[in-house]
């Protein structure tokens, strides 16, 4: 599942040591040498001149990307309607699977294309930026800084009628998570109770099995549980202590060969920002738009 991909890439990333500066404990690989230069992908004045940016997007994934009849639909989908817009072009999108990690999908969409009749796409929606890591991929451009997403807490209004549950309770309380998720991780680790951590195929199952009544929370990250919010249920953010990265930001990824494409989509970005465009999106799928931190 993206989420689970999304957040275990971050955490990854957290490997080294605070006590190096950025990028300072990373050694790049050997560039070769006499090698003709590869043009991959398409040049800003090239999508201008067509008329067309195509943005990929992770298939089933909402509330931020699916499809629903047949077309795509979801935040991420909104945001590329709106970076098209701005720039005065056609949005087209893509619906692609996860990869192993977030290094994967980059090579496979960004700046490379999978092995097999692998194409890239001009813009990927939905990746988590993290200073150290954009150390380790320098094909690629991070920018577009979009949004804020946080783990949460969704639980029931009759369980917890006085105050949300914090991780702690579900030593004893039912709880849940998407299987393998970072949430899943972090509750096995503080000792939740084997038979209350209840697993589901997403997050948005997880949020479907707690309206039903058959956990007394759920927990995930807070796009996801938010949209599947119904009357009866709630939805906080308790401190998660030992949780090494329970808060992320996300924007867009471009090949390294068309930094003018990237500052394009970054101006166009920042202007829904600043006019109310962009927290009208979040609005409209039911969930809160937490501003990115630079």
């Amino acid at each position: 599942m993206p989420g689970r991909r999304v957040i275990l890439a971050l955490l990854a990333c957290l490997a080294a040591s605070p006590a190096f500066a950025r990028c300072e404990d990373y050694v790049p690989g050997q560039r070769p040498q006499n090698t003709a230069p590869q043009d991959v992908g398409r040049e800003f004045d090239r999508i201008l001149d067509e008329g067309w940016i195509e943005f990929a997007l992770y298939e089933d994934y909402p509330p931020w990307s699916y499809a629903e009849n047949g077309k795509a639909a979801g935040i991420d989908v909104e945001i590329g309607r709106l970076i098209a817009e701005d720039l005065g072009v056609e949005p087209r999108f893509r619906l692609v699977g996860a990869g192993e990690n977030l290094e994967a999908d980059l090579r496979n969409f960004v700046w490379k294309g999978a092995v097999v009749n692998g194409r890239v796409s001009d813009v990927m929606l939905h990746v988590p930026y993290d200073s150290a890591f954009t150390c380790r991929v320098e094909q690629a451009v991070f920018t577009g800084l979009y949004a804020q997403e946080h783990v949460a807490i969704a639980y029931s209004d009759a369980e917890y009628p006085d105050k949300g549950p914090t991780p702690p309770y579900f030593r004893y309380d039912t709880v849940g998570v998407e299987n393998d998720s970072i949430a899943d991780f972090y509750l096995t680790s503080i000792g939740a109770g084997a038979d209350k951590v209840h697993r589901y195929r997403s997050t948005p199952a997880a949020m479907q099995a707690l309206a039903a009544g058959e956990v007394m929370a759920a927990m995930g990250p807070r796009a996801e549980l938010e949209a599947g919010l119904q009357e009866g249920l709630s939805l906080h953010q308790p401190p998660l202590l030992g949780f090494s990265r329970s808060t992320w930001t996300l924007g867009v990824a471009v090949s390294q060969q068309h930094r003018d494409l990237g500052y394009a989509v970054d101006g166009a970005i920042r202007a829904a920002m600043d006019d109310g465009r962009l927290a009208a999106v979040f609005a409209r799928f039911g969930v809160t738009w937490n501003p990115p931190e630079w």
